[in-house]
């Protein structure tokens, strides 16, 4: 019965068909009174998990959040859709502030916003004291921990707050981003009790990840932006002094951008951030201080000038591209000269000692990343703690860029034997001047001009030598110390390589700009978003997502009935929106001439169907993939090629060879193809005999782990066909 409740109320307010992964694990949880901690990716609906049970517990309650543009986009966002919100800061003058409070306390709002140093306010804190606060939510709540990437000292305020209520309400904490130690710092420093903990993961399916190293970083980002033109974008850099020269080139290159970084004034931060939530501009250049949960669904790419500090504060950076779901890119551009300004922020830091070491670590794992030419995915999963079975991701630059196979064998050779021939004593710096035969002061006083490698690369330069140890540092074929200054070691790998037992490829990217294409229907909708959002003065995606309105380009609803199959269209959004976009929609049909077959086709693509009995539409397929029709062209997903060429009848084998791509790709391809409910069956695959065997096997370990699966079943069992029959049962 709750659970009815539950999704007829996100129908309703959010216009979900279905919750996304954890979701409701976690709202059922809240519900019976347990404690939270979530750790959910960006775009994976942490939001929803609080909201939604706020609705339908007694009382009000309090949302802990960190930035003052994020509460308003989620207090306007959420009273949009019928959800009485409110928030307090400190934009509100003295009698506003009194005004919420009597809202507050005659029970007028479900969620009240607040930042953390309002809990500073003794008044503040009286008052919650008299009110029935039934939920305390905590987003970003990795800043309590000093291990976390945004350390914030007010966090340490809230669990005196909590505390002091005399019945204590339920607590719930989300970050998207947390190592274990960070976890365990999140639980203790709020005192969470015996909390529900829950991981759902940390991968961004619909985020392409990739590292650029090129000459002129500012044309690459103009020439990237003028062929994704249309698109939203943020531009991220280091210094304040990089942003401004960024700001006023593409200014001169008629790029709508705006600025933003912590040396400006309020007026002109809130300024710039309204033009870009607002779409008057396409481009956002700023420093990390357009921070922690910026909530515009429809950015499409970010681009890191510089490199950030840390897997995590790029991580959370990164994933503010496609909120909404849609396929985005998130780029790297990497110069290792931007090293020094990121040593140079730790140097001058406060930081005791050993936080000062631990963030050096954490600045090589991000030096690494930037140079490995293993699977960027796998990298960075992998840094927080999650077990990844695949090599190749089949989107990022390692896995599906275009490359050329490089054998550096020999010079992998000459750099290890020298690290060996100088005791194992020096850094990446040295080592490179060694080979390259310099006569820096250094190098002559410490003797490594006298050794047998000095001079053995001078035909390369400084540069190449310097990219050619990163890689193999990054790939695991040396290992470096944690120190301020680390220290190059040879490991197992690396010896292997001295002794000849095997070759040393690498993958060297070729630079090519991307496109995105072009939708002229999906256009004339955020024409008509932008027209309403305007008048209404909101931010356009509060309208409606990007995603939202790729749906309505697809499958053309005519009538109310079928404006609800949109994804991300409940009830308010209808009685809100609906009107204008079905008269749009039948206005676009007549023009371009639109036929009831070929409007039927996008939909059977898409396998829509509508359940006429509930006057409502179900989404069974929320994928938007490749359309028939002359007006539009959207772009096609990397396991739908491989799936229509498989029901051409080519071969997995076949497939590999024409696509150039690796077999464990191909059969990642056709999981995903059969998990998205393709015309696909089990037995085109795995042999009878061993389905029964495999399922059984699955359900009796409950693992989500693939390899104790495997080593209890027969040695010729493929992991191909354990990741089928899991896909099946799920969908049973």
């Amino acid at each position: 019965m709750i659970r009815e409740e539950l999704r007829s109320n996100l129908k309703k307010y959010f216009g979900y068909d279905e919750f996304r992964k954890g979701q409701l694990d976690i709202i059922e949880n809240i519900l019976n009174g347990k404690d939270i901690l979530g750790i959910m990716p960006t775009g994976a609906g942490k939001s929803i998990c609080f909201q939604l049970p706020a609705l339908m517990l007694e009382g009000v309650t309090i949302v802990i959040s960190p930035l003052i543009s994020l509460m308003k986009d989620q207090v306007d966002g959420l009273n949009h859709m019928g959800i009485r919100t409110t928030f307090i800061n400190s934009t509100l003058n003295e009698r506003e502030v009194e005004a919420r409070f009597q809202e507050i306390i005659y029970g007028h709002y479900k969620l009240v916003y607040i930042a953390p140093e309002r809990l500073k306010s003794q008044k503040f804190i009286e008052l919650m004291y008299t009110v029935n606060v039934s939920m305390v939510a905590i987003d970003e709540a990795h800043c309590v921990s000093q291990w976390g990437h945004d350390f914030r000292s007010s966090y340490r305020y809230i669990k005196d707050f909590i505390s002091s209520f005399e019945e204590r309400p339920t607590v719930c904490a989300f970050t998207a981003t947390a190592t274990d130690r960070v976890k365990e710092d999140i639980i203790n420093l709020l005192r969470l009790r015996e909390p529900y903990t829950l991981t759902t993961g940390f991968d961004r399916e619909n985020l392409k990840f990739q590292v650029e190293k090129c000459d002129d970083k500012k044309e690459y980002i103009l020439n990237y932006i003028r062929a994704n033109k249309d698109h939203t974008g943020i531009v991220y850099a280091s210094t304040r002094k990089d942003c401004e020269y960024l700001y006023t080139f593409l200014s001169k290159n008629d790029i709508k951008v705006a600025l933003y970084h912590g040396g400006l004034s309020e007026e002109s931060r809130s300024s710039a951030q309204d033009d870009f939530s607002f779409d008057n501009v396409d481009i956002m250049v700023a420093t990390n201080a357009f921070g922690m949960g910026i909530d515009k669904s429809n950015v499409r790419f970010v681009i890191h000038y510089n490199i950030p500090k840390n897997i995590e504060a790029y991580y959370q950076e990164a994933g503010r591209a496609g909120r909404d779901g849609e396929d985005s890119e998130c780029i790297l551009i990497f110069d290792p000269k931007d090293i020094n300004v990121q040593s140079f922020f730790i140097d001058n830091s406060n930081l005791p000692e050993n936080l000062k070491t631990m963030e050096y670590e954490k600045l090589r794992n991000m030096i690494d990343y930037s140079n490995t030419t293993r699977c960027l995915r796998k990298y960075i999963l992998e840094y927080f703690g999650e077990s990844v079975e695949y090599e190749e991701c089949g989107n990022c630059s390692s896995c599906h860029g275009d490359y050329e196979v490089h054998d550096i064998t020999i010079e992998a050779q000459k750099i290890f034997s020298c690290v060996y021939r100088s005791k194992e004593l020096y850094g990446a710096g040295v080592i490179a001047e060694t080979l390259k035969g310099s006569r820096n002061k250094k190098i002559i006083s410490n003797g490594l001009n006298q050794i047998s490698t000095y001079g053995l690369m001078r035909d390369q330069t400084i540069k190449k030598i310097s990219m050619l140890i990163n890689k193999l540092t990054a790939d695991g074929y040396l290992d470096v110390t944690k120190s301020r200054y680390p220290v190059l070691r040879l490991n197992n790998k690396s010896i292997d390589i001295l002794k000849s037992k095997e070759k040393l490829l690498i993958k060297l990217p070729i630079v090519k700009d991307t496109i995105i294409e072009n939708d002229i229907f999906f256009n004339e909708l955020k024409d008509l978003r932008k027209n309403i959002a305007d008048n209404e003065k909101v931010p356009p995606y509060l309208i409606f997502s990007d995603a939202a309105l790729r749906d309505m380009s697809i499958i053309y609803p005519r009538n109310e009935m079928e404006f609800l199959m949109v994804k991300g269209v409940g009830e308010q959004k209808l009685k809100s929106y609906g009107e204008q976009f079905i008269e749009a929609t039948l206005k676009y049909i007549e023009e371009k001439n639109v036929s009831d077959e070929e409007i039927n086709n996008n939909r059977i693509i898409n396998n829509r169907v509508m359940n006429s009995n509930k006057n409502e539409a179900k989404i069974e397929n929320k994928k938007s993939v490749k359309t028939v029709t002359n007006s539009k062209s959207d772009k096609i997903k990397s396991f739908e090629i491989t799936y229509e060429m498989y029901k051409e009848g080519k071969s997995i084998e076949e497939i590999c060879k024409e696509r150039e791509i690796k077999q464990i790709s191909v059969e990642g391809h056709i999981v995903k193809a059969f998990s998205e409910g393709y015309d696909l069956t089990i037995d085109e695959f795995v042999p009878e005999k061993y389905v029964s065997l495999i399922e059984e096997k699955i359900n009796e370990m409950d693992s989500e782990l693939l390899r104790p699966i495997k080593e209890e079943l027969p040695e010729e069992v493929e992991y191909f066909w354990i990741k089928l029959i899991k896909e099946a049962l799920k969908i049973k």
